[in-house]
């Protein structure tokens, strides 16, 4: 068996085989230099704070392949400048080697405006900050949101929430500034009710109950009767209730006239107004006397006593002093004068 091991014909099989494998890595190894450019490298040009298309055109130029990153945006620096290099620039690399290049974008990167709509002002001025965007005017116009968020305006022109702007962008905020007092009431008797319903919400108003003469609800329905009228004065955010039919309201006279009768009664004016008259107390006199009969209601005004003629001489000469002073002059006094008291004496010591 060693003997036909080491027979010649076996060791010249053995030595052709492993003169065949050594060719063929040999030969492999040849391959891959050549493919990948074995030895031969070139450095990396240094396009640092150059423009991007500038940058381009060298790699291009040195045989380079290339990739271009964004970079974050510094106010600093000019847009699209080449910030850094990656290999650094001067390391020595094969051909087709691909560089990347960090540039300077044009603005901000970009963000996505946060839904704030219908939303407080203030909760939509923090949510705004903490995207990194600013606001700019605030403007008031009616509605029944008071300090709310109505649209947003980003350079004049009215955005939806998700719009991708840069990054530190002022925007504009419309904010409610809370309904009106006294406002003319729309007329909508005549519209559609989906007309109707559009007119009402351009006064600012809000569409109440919306009744159907057949019971359905189609919005093509003519409206044949509003509560409140057309004219009357009220405040925005108040309800227009809405009466609708297919009939146009030349038809339902009878039913317009019950609706008044419902919601306008009509006041008659033609009576002559109630006066009020104060009506005199009477003062409750004392009880009757035991002579006095007891069934009478009222007691009779005393009648002034006659006077006789020595009353009436008596009278007139104690009330009028001249006509006694004469008559006391003229015949003699019988009376006695009345004393008049002496001052008393007073010592001092």
């Amino acid at each position: 068996m060693f003997k036909s091991l080491f027979h010649w014909k076996v060791l010249l099989n053995i030595v052709l085989a492993m003169a065949l494998f050594a060719g063929l890595v040999w030969l492999t190894f040849r391959w891959l230099e050549y493919h990948t450019s074995h030895g031969e490298e070139v450095p990396v040009p240094n396009v640092m704070n150059m423009t991007v298309h500038e940058a381009i055109k060298i790699l291009d130029d040195s045989g380079l392949e290339y990739e271009v990153d964004s970079f974050k945006y510094d106010p600093k620096f000019r847009p699209f400048q080449v910030l850094a290099v990656n290999p650094n620039p001067g390391a020595n690399v094969k051909n087709g080697r691909i560089i990347t290049l960090k540039v300077n974008p044009r603005t901000w990167a970009k963000v996505a405006i946060p839904d704030i709509i219908d939303r407080y002002k203030g909760l939509a001025f923090n949510q705004l900050n903490l995207v990194g965007l600013k606001v700019g005017d605030t403007l008031y116009e009616p509605s029944i949101q008071r300090d709310a968020v109505l649209r947003i305006i980003y350079n004049g022109t009215s955005v939806k929430p998700g719009t991708q702007i840069p990054r530190f962008s002022a925007v504009d905020l419309v904010i409610g500034s809370g309904p009106l007092r006294n406002v003319s009431i729309p007329n909508v008797v005549g519209r559609t009710v989906q007309e109707a319903k559009k007119i009402i919400a351009q006064a600012l108003f809000e569409v109440g109950i919306a009744e159907h003469e057949d019971g359905g609800k189609d919005d093509s329905d003519i409206v044949y009767y509003q509560d409140p009228e057309f004219g009357s004065l009220r405040d925005q955010g108040m309800q227009i209730d809405l009466w609708a039919s297919k009939k146009t309201p030349a038809e339902l006279q009878n039913k317009i006239k019950q609706l008044d009768d419902m919601y306008r009664p009509k006041i008659d004016t033609t009576l002559a107004p109630i006066e009020y008259k104060e009506v005199p107390t009477i003062e409750q006199k004392p009880a009757a006397s035991n002579n006095q009969p007891a069934n009478t209601a009222t007691t009779a005004a005393p009648k002034p006593k006659a006077v006789t003629n020595n009353q009436q001489t008596k009278a007139s000469v104690t009330t009028s002093p001249a006509v006694k002073q004469n008559t006391t002059a003229s015949q003699p006094s019988t009376t006695k004068p009345v004393d008049k008291p002496k001052p008393k004496k007073v010592v001092i010591e």
